[in-house]
């Protein structure tokens, strides 16, 4: 079994950053890519991005390409969210996820440990 806690969520100005962390405990989680997730109310949850276990290999949703950056540190058991020139609609509530192989996916179901969340609130 995996405990995954996110941190570092909060309220930030349109155009500031955010640096989101997610610490995974119970069981090393180094073999498995990570993913984040993000869900806006009323909305469905939506892919943000996702790190591959070689800690090299990164992919993200088209639309925030080039503001949102995912690192880890395996020694950590760690996974980080940059999140720059942030937008209000960038808005939800941020999930991090333990990816069911080496090299994670997309979809939700690509994922089996999730945690519980941290809010992101940009404000204009």
């Amino acid at each position: 079994q995996v405990q995954l806690v996110e941190s570092g969520g909060g309220l930030v100005q349109a155009g500031g950053s955010l640096r989101l962390s997610c610490t995974a405990s119970g069981r090393t989680v180094s073999s498995y890519a990570m993913g984040w997730f993000r869900q806006a109310p009323g909305k469905e949850r939506e892919f943000v991005g996702c790190i591959m276990s070689n800690g090299l290999t990164t992919y993200y949703a088209d639309s925030l390409k080039g503001r949102f950056t995912i690192s880890r540190d395996n020694a950590k058991n760690t996974v980080y969210l940059q999140m720059n020139s942030l937008k209000p609609e960038d808005t939800a509530v941020y999930f991090c996820s333990v990816g069911r192989t080496s090299y994670g996916g997309r979809r939700s179901e690509d994922y089996g440990y999730w945690g519980q969340g941290t809010q992101v609130t940009v404000s204009s």
